[in-house]
């Protein structure tokens, strides 16, 4: 069974019914079921323009769930969100950031999703929609571990919000891999500084990407030296031995981004 939905009651009507597989931008869902034929219930979302797009609210910035990471790079943000544009290149080929949603990229739950430490950084709010109404989470209460997120039957993210407050500053976004280019990331770190105060977070590390609430008080309270991370600073990351690398190099690796990434912005 395949739905095209054309308004977002409608699609929030066909997922009360229970038993669909949402799909968006597609980029992760057909690469999954190369040579197989589909055998569960399709929701295709692609035609809910109303998801799509980013704009300027009253609170903040609202990124529609169905926003490109392609849009995300054109859309004209302040400095704060260039860590996000940055990690917005770095999401596969061009082709892929054509058709990837910001949504997808979340609801996806990969370690490695390059769009979750710079929305980390930037707090970030993911807005669920059902027939019940609609509730927002903190991103880091959304994304759960590898591959599982709090949404609940009937739901599909709707939007991401960014509060005012989180707007400010300057940011930026480095990742590691084993080449430049359509990798999964070693490690990745995102940061925003605003004055005395950060957001620094940590990617590919854990089983969800990480702030370093450490590192940020310490910069709060005046540490400025890009050259003293500590591992103290890294202890909610908790980094694995897999094919790409083991748990000490990504532990190094990340210590190594946060120095660049600091210097970068200046510190």
């Amino acid at each position: 069974m395949y739905a095209r939905p054309e308004s977002l009651d409608e699609a929030l009507g066909h997922l009360a019914d229970g038993g669909w597989t949402v799909l968006a931008g597609g980029t992760d869902f057909y690469p999954a079921r190369v040579g197989r034929p589909l055998t569960e219930p399709v929701l295709d979302l692609s035609r809910l323009s109303e998801l799509r797009g980013v704009e300027a609210t009253d609170d903040g910035i609202r990124i529609g769930a169905l926003t490109t990471w392609t849009d995300i790079v054109r859309t004209e943000l302040p400095p704060a969100f260039d860590g996000l544009k940055l990690a917005a290149r770095e999401v596969g080929s061009i082709q892929i950031q054509n058709a990837g949603t910001v949504a997808g990229n979340l609801c996806n739950a990969s370690p490695a999703a390059d769009g979750v430490p710079p929305l980390l950084t930037l707090d970030a709010e993911v807005e669920l929609a059902s027939t019940h109404g609609l509730r927002r989470l903190p991103l880091g209460a959304f994304v759960l571990g590898n591959r599982r997120t709090a949404l609940a039957p009937g739901e599909i993210v709707t939007a991401i919000h960014v509060p005012a407050d989180a707007t400010t500053g300057d940011s930026s976004f480095l990742k590691l891999g084993a080449r430049k280019y359509l990798v999964i990331s070693i490690a990745m770190v995102a940061a925003r500084l605003h004055g005395d105060e950060a957001a620094i977070a940590v990617g590919s590390c854990s089983a969800v990407a990480q702030r370093l609430p450490a590192l940020e008080r310490d910069i709060r309270s005046g540490w400025t030296s890009a050259d003293t991370v500590t591992p103290e600073h890294l202890a909610p990351i908790a980094p694995i031995d897999d094919i790409r690398a083991d748990a000490g190099y990504r532990r190094e690796a990340a210590a190594e981004l946060i120095r660049r990434t600091m210097r970068e912005l200046g510190r």
